[in-house]
């Protein structure tokens, strides 16, 4: 038997994962409402044709915003 076997550590967990292990099991749904959230946010269909719009009427930001032009 190794040396390190024996006085091995148990492995290291923060105290951040210590606290949502905790949380998930007190919340076991909470999984599937962030999942509902971002739906509501970020998973959704992109409308192509809009977004090309909104490109192609882009202005070019010139290289130093405060200089006049005069």
């Amino acid at each position: 038997m190794s040396l390190t076997r024996i006085f091995r550590r148990p492995d290291y967990r923060s105290e951040y994962t210590q606290f949502m292990d905790q949380l998930k099991e007190k919340k076991p749904q909470l999984l599937d409402q962030q999942i509902a959230g971002r739906a509501l946010l970020w998973d959704r269909a992109q409308d192509r044709d809009a977004q090309a719009e909104y490109k192609e009427a882009r202005v070019p930001q010139q290289p130093y915003v405060y200089q006049s032009h005069g």
